[in-house]
């Protein structure tokens, strides 16, 4: 027989309980959300401990929705910027999962994410090939595996908070007015930016990875944007012309 809890079903108007593997699930993720909550963005004036209370809220109710995905790291990082702008549970809850409509592939088992690397690999070699080159020799990082986190998070955690949300309306605003891929070409843009201290230094996959991580937060983005579809309209130009 199959464990029962003691605890009501609000959804049951049988009187039925939940089952204490579902709970003990639940349970699991609620401890995982608390982790995850607590060290959030936890240097930003908005995140006082009753804000942090909703983006908890927040995000137990979108698992609690999702149960059979869970929650998993980086989706805090997604909610936040949400809560900062609506300051309202409600509307961040339904803009986080519209959101999720398109970033839950990114996450493990949604299958997106070695589609972004292929993707990038192949920019770079129409785009770049120097870049590609130096990437190819120096151990082969063609992978682009540096650029996880950008690709998990929307570039999240790459930025200062003011540029976090003029970068994510203007991927919102490309899927109608440019490619719906702005987020390849945004990364691609990254790297172009600093193509010079990257070939001037030869740097290898270690060398990249160290060099991101310190330039989190500092980048120019308003450049970097510019970059990107400058990016797009090279790529179109040279479909136009072959």
């Amino acid at each position: 027989l199959e464990s029962r809890s003691s605890c009501i079903s609000p959804a049951s108007s049988q009187g039925g309980v939940y089952s204490m593997e579902l709970l003990e699930t639940f349970g699991l993720n609620l401890h995982r959300i608390d982790k995850d909550v607590q060290r959030c963005d936890r240097n930003y004036w908005y995140f006082t401990q009753d804000n942090l209370e909703k983006l908890r809220n927040v995000m137990c109710t979108y698992v609690w929705e999702h149960l059979d995905t869970g929650y998993m790291q980086g989706m805090c990082d997604l909610v936040a910027p949400l809560l900062v702008i609506f300051d309202d549970e409600a509307a961040t809850y339904s803009c986080f999962c519209h959101l999720m409509g398109r970033m839950s592939h990114n996450f493990p088992n949604g299958g997106a994410m070695d589609q972004h690397f292929a993707n990038m690999r192949s920019l770079i070699q129409i785009l770049d090939s120097e870049m590609f080159e130096l990437m190819h020799q120096n151990g082969d990082y063609t992978h682009f595996y540096f650029c996880y986190r950008w690709f998990l998070l929307d570039f999240k955690r790459e930025l200062v908070y003011d540029d976090v949300f003029m970068v994510w309306e203007s991927i919102w605003a490309a899927r109608n007015v440019s490619s719906a891929h702005f987020v390849l070409f945004i990364a691609l843009a990254l790297v172009e930016y600093y193509r010079d201290i990257i070939l001037d230094n030869n740097m290898d996959f270690t060398d990249i990875i160290k060099f991101f991580n310190e330039m989190a937060e500092r980048h120019d983005a308003k450049t970097v944007l510019h970059t990107a579809r400058n990016l797009v309209l090279q790529l179109q130009t040279l479909i136009e012309n072959k």
